[in-house]
């Protein structure tokens, strides 16, 4: 019984000098990693899976429906884009994103996501950090802070975003008052040289030998200081970061370097940026990274208030074929299962045309505005429940009506999926413990096989 003890002592002690040190989770695990492609803006339902041919019937008529939208908007907009029905399943999805219809088996849509207002600022901080307005620490860093990482060699949350930062910026990812060690490391992907990707990758000025001796010294250094101060958290997180660093220098080279992959893989994902993304997201996998969010270009690519059929084809074409080869790769390589992909925006869109407005619109009612209200996330392996369809919006699309589903909700089947319960994964701040889901959340047990 002493031996047992002084094991947990030493586990604990183990875990003071090194936060991401994996460790098992609170019950049994579905999935191991999650890559969390984010089509930011709020990509529309109503274009991609979750049709709605009546609005052909009212094309451009006031809808028999009051809806809550955040401005005023005109007539029923039909979708321009076509549906087809794909495995046996018969999943609706649209032929903007045909490349995930071999995949539909393995698919499961929600159909009934809501969320609490229709703005993008509030409603990314939602999305990635269940809470609209006050600082909370983002869904990445709690599974990193409940799981620990399986890679040594590279942080355990990375997120990409290239040409620049979606709003709100890097509190998407921040660790907020959990260890600063769990906060998302952002990289910037519309650089293809790993040098470009990550700034001082290289050393050229001091060979490897003599940085390691100079880096053990001011370990040294660092960990007198950090004792002589009790062990302050955020001081270990920083001297725990200058390591990462120093190990990044001979792994991210690998990782981030996708030439190194056989001809034919490049060409099974396509060479846009995002596809080029979903492939490093497949090789950090490989190498145990634990939470990686992939940022489908900057600014609100997504937010289409006019010319949709346009912008969301073009964007839907940088993804499509990437999404689908990832799907494939993780499956022919054994990872599919254990790896949770998770689609989808900050909100949807309005099944009528967007009003135009004075220095808006380009004076085009060719768009959707917001829509809190309705629109769809999509899960794919990692323990889902593949070929399901669950929940629904109204006849029209404007509102989930059928087994809602709040961000909260999403949030606790993720963690539950990856072997945490969110009720139990909490943090000591400011008095009381504070969790992902706040006071609210439940999970989702038919959408887990």
């Amino acid at each position: 019984m002493g031996m047992l003890g002084l094991a947990n002592l030493a586990k604990a002690d183990d875990l003071r000098h090194n936060p991401l040190l994996a460790r098992p989770p609170q019950m049994a695990a579905k999935a191991k990693y999650v890559i969390h492609i984010f089509a930011n803006g709020g990509a529309s339902q109503l274009d991609t899976f979750d049709p709605k041919p009546l609005l052909e019937k009212y094309a451009g008529q006031k809808l028999p429906k009051h809806l809550k939208t955040e401005r005023e908007t005109g007539g029923a907009f039909p979708s321009p884009f076509k549906f087809k029905k794909y495995g046996q399943c018969g999943m609706d999805i649209s032929e903007i994103f045909s490349h995930l219809g071999p995949h539909a088996d393995d698919m499961c849509v929600i159909r009934s996501m809501h969320t609490n207002v229709p703005n993008h600022e509030p409603s990314l901080m939602m999305m990635n950090c269940g809470d609209a307005i006050l600082s909370r620490p983002s869904m990445g860093s709690w599974i990193n802070y409940g799981l620990g990482s399986e890679c040594d060699n590279l942080p355990g949350f990375i997120a990409m975003c290239p040409g620049g930062m979606p709003i709100k910026g890097s509190a998407n990812w921040r660790s907020s008052f959990l260890p600063g060690i769990f906060q998302g490391t952002h990289i910037d992907t519309k650089h293809e040289s790993v040098e470009k990707l990550i700034a001082n990758i290289r050393n050229d000025r001091v060979k490897n030998i003599a940085q390691r001796a100079q880096l053990d010294l001011l370990q040294e250094f660092n960990h007198q200081h950090l004792l002589d101060r009790n062990d302050e958290s955020e001081l270990r997180s920083r001297i725990h970061n200058y390591e990462l660093a120093y190990k990044m220098q001979m792994e991210a080279t690998d990782a981030f370097d996708i030439s190194r992959e056989p001809l034919h893989i490049r060409e099974m994902y396509g060479s846009s940026v995002q596809c080029r993304q979903l492939l490093i997201a497949r090789r950090l996998i490989e190498r145990g990274v634990r939470f990686i969010q992939l940022y489908h270009g900057d600014g609100q690519p997504w937010d289409h208030h006019d010319e949709i059929e346009t912008g969301h084809r073009k964007l839907a074409q940088e993804s499509s074929q990437g999404i689908g080869a990832l799907l494939t790769d993780l499956k022919q390589r054994g990872l599919l299962d254990e790896t949770l992909i998770v689609w989808g925006g900050e909100f949807g869109r309005t099944p009528t045309v967007e009003l135009p407005k004075p220095g808006a619109n380009a004076g085009k009612a060719n768009g959707r505005d917001h829509n809190n209200h309705g629109f769809t996330v999509w899960m794919a392996g990692g323990g889902v429940k593949g070929g399901t369809i669950y929940g629904a919006t109204d006849e029209f699309g404007f509102e989930a009506i059928e087994n809602k589903v709040h961000i909260h909700d999403l949030h606790a089947t993720i963690l539950k999926l990856m072997g945490l319960d969110h009720e139990e994964l909490t943090f000591r701040y400011s008095g009381r413990d504070f969790r992902l889901t706040d006071i609210e959340g439940h999970v989702l047990n038919d959408l887990i096989a």
